[in-house]
């Protein structure tokens, strides 16, 4: 079995991987926490051969986690940002200090569509480009769904948007606190996602598709005005990416893959952002 680990500020998220067959067998999450114990957090540890960790936790949540695994793992791989990888130049100009979930994403998002927008919509929602060729622009950093919520300090954290909700509604003025807090950051997050794409897009001269990630990614896809896929996956692809250890890995198939979206044309795009001017 493959352990795959996404270490997050908030989550850490796990799942189990067949060597052999490339299955899924399992997967979960739990919080991530100063003393985060695997084995005990993260079940069937005995039949990991290997480990993949992409962590944006603090250095010593890392460290105690590497040095936990490598007595009970043969093999542990931890990611970096890099000034390059994967025909992807990093657009940083402190490469290691680019957060090394984005990096996962661009890497991943660069393998299946070329050119991209990446989206992941965690703790905080990130923004990232790279360009067809495999120029990474930089991004954006946005605070999330629930870091909006909880600076309004309304009590209203633990209540979360239903991601089954239709965009229109969620658009609508709200007639209660809870609905005016969820409508207002909803409309604060996809106004800001579509803006910036849509500035980029034509700063650039080229129109992108857009691939979203992230435990919010299905809320804020809803109000994206742009053609788009949602790849809860995407972080752990770039791990397989970086790191192939199966056949079909090695092979350049990344787990849950989506259809690459067909962007709409660069002239639609900008006929938007100019009426958007003129309001």
């Amino acid at each position: 079995m493959i352990l795959d680990l996404d270490i997050g500020n908030t989550l850490s998220k796990w799942r189990l991987k067949d060597a052999d067959s490339s299955e899924i067998r399992s997967r979960g999450a739990v919080w991530t926490r100063e003393e985060w114990r695997p084995g005990a957090d993260i079940p069937d540890l005995d039949v990991v051969e290997a480990v993949r960790i992409s962590s944006v936790a603090r250095r010593a949540v890392l460290e105690q986690t590497v040095s936990l695994l490598e007595h009970r793992v043969g093999r542990v791989h931890v990611a970096r940002s890099m000034p390059e990888a994967l025909g992807v130049v990093n657009g940083y100009q402190e490469p290691g200090k680019l957060g090394v979930d984005r990096w996962m994403g661009v890497l991943a998002g660069y393998q299946l569509a070329g050119g991209c927008c990446v989206v992941d919509c965690g703790s905080a929602i990130t923004v990232d480009f790279v360009m067809p060729g495999g120029r990474h622009l930089g991004g954006y950093i946005l605070p999330g769904l629930r870091l909006m919520k909880e600076s309004l300090k309304l009590g209203t954290r633990n209540v979360a948007i239903d991601p089954d909700s239709e965009a229109e509604e969620l658009l609508v003025p709200g007639r209660r606190t809870v609905e005016a807090v969820n409508h207002g950051i909803f409309m604060a997050a996809v106004s800001a996602v579509n803006r910036i794409y849509s500035e980029v897009c034509d700063r650039e001269g080229v129109a992108l598709p857009v691939l979203l990630t992230g435990g919010d990614a299905r809320v804020v896809a809803r109000g994206l005005q742009i053609p788009h896929a949602v790849w809860p996956d995407m972080v752990y692809a770039g791990l397989e990416a970086c790191f192939p250890l199966t056949a079909a890995e090695r092979a350049g198939r990344m787990s849950g893959a989506p259809g690459v979206p067909a962007p709409v044309s660069l002239e639609k795009i900008r006929a938007g952002l100019a009426f958007s001017m003129l309001l």
